[in-house]
């Protein structure tokens, strides 16, 4: 790593450690013989995208019908989008190369009603159903409801109905691996006794997806796929879950040192909110965490300092406290290592990658108009 390249907020990859998580990933599916769709909008890049491909993954999910167009000009032919669609959007959908499967989410039988009446290309369509998260979704108990949206969709010839999607996102408040677990099996007996109840003569498929969930389950039984996203990078949110060990988690921000402050224990580096966002967690002893610090090595970064954080953000600025002997060997101008809370927006925020040899990684925002 040539960390004399390094003059600004820089979010690097380590491959090694994004290929490894790949892998444990794609392993855990093959063994549970459930198809992997990982979502694709934590690393957002077609290079990430490739290193999945290698290990045969054809299908992805994505939660924009421009990244979806973005990953479709790549080769991509199998993608969801894991997001409510958008009626105002249908002219779009109906321009979408036909060339790929287009599936969408729905939860309202008007919005089926809608695909039926103004569509011009194939599409295929997921009932979103909610567990327990509570955020969209038709209660995974509403049998009126997914009733409702199962037969408006079966009456249409276009979209096809394929079957019910959930996320059990609510294992990211979990306390511990074993509430993970227990979160994430009753998220799956839930989905998967609905899609029985509300199959008829073809068989409702069921697809799940979430990183704490999909890494720590002990069971898949009734999924046909998996789509989790976070795993590809990992980050301190899901260390502190105990998803991961910090050696796993695959991103980092390179922040220059501006300014020091010995008398309180701190240091600012150019790195602030509009790079890491405001993601937070809360440390053992009560305080606000922004990320943990990491020193540079020849081969990346360290393992994280220990009682080393980043204590406050504001827009450019990023404030850390580190111990006395480490502040006693920095100067101005040297980068230090943030791991960050939440790596989906803090690669969101940054707008693409650099590996640890100093090839620059594509990222879809930036290459597209916000």
């Amino acid at each position: 790593m040539d960390w004399s390249r390094i003059t600004r907020p820089t979010l690097l990859l380590d491959e090694q450690r994004c290929r490894a998580n790949i892998a444990r990933m794609c392993a855990r599916a093959t063994a549970a013989h459930v198809a992997l769709r990982p979502h694709l909008k934590t690393a957002q890049s077609r290079v990430v995208a490739a290193w999945l491909r290698e290990h045969g993954v054809r299908a992805i999910t994505v939660s924009s019908l421009g990244m979806a167009r973005y990953f479709a000009e790549d080769g991509w032919e199998d993608i969801t989008l894991a997001f409510p669609f958008n009626p105002r959007e249908i002219d779009a959908v109906n321009a979408f190369p036909e060339s790929v499967r287009l599936q969408v989410l729905v939860e309202h039988e008007d919005v089926v009603h809608c695909l039926a009446t103004h569509l011009r290309r194939p599409i295929d369509l997921w009932i979103k159903i909610d567990t327990g998260l509570g955020r969209t979704g038709i209660e995974w108990n509403d049998d009126d409801a997914i009733a409702a949206c199962v037969r408006a969709a079966r009456a249409a010839r276009n979209p096809r109905l394929r079957g019910l999607l959930t996320h059990a996102g609510m294992t990211y408040a979990a306390s511990s691996p074993d509430e993970i677990i227990r979160m994430f099996s009753q998220s799956l007996k839930r989905i998967v006794g609905a899609a029985a109840k509300h199959s008829d003569d073809e068989r409702l498929l069921v697809s799940v997806g979430d990183t704490p969930g999909c890494t720590l389950a002990e069971s898949f039984l009734g999924a046909d796929e998996l789509r989790p996203g976070n795993f590809v990078f990992h980050d301190c949110m899901q260390r502190d879950l105990g998803v991961c060990a910090a050696e796993h988690i695959a991103v980092a921000l390179a922040a220059p040192i501006v300014a020091l402050h010995p008398r309180r224990g701190e240091v600012v580096v150019h790195g602030g909110a509009i790079h890491l966002s405001k993601d937070a967690l809360t440390r053992g002893d009560g305080a606000t965490m922004y990320g943990l610090v990491c020193l540079p090595e020849e081969q990346g970064w360290s393992a994280p300092v220990e009682d080393a954080y980043v204590r406050g953000i504001s827009q450019e600025h990023g404030i850390l406290r580190l111990p006395e002997q480490v502040l006693r060997s920095l100067r101005p101008g040297d980068p230090l290592l943030i791991l960050p809370v939440h790596s989906c927006l803090t690669a969101q925020a940054m707008r693409g990658y650099r590996t640890l040899d100093g090839t620059s990684v594509d990222h879809y925002a930036a290459v597209t108009e916000i």
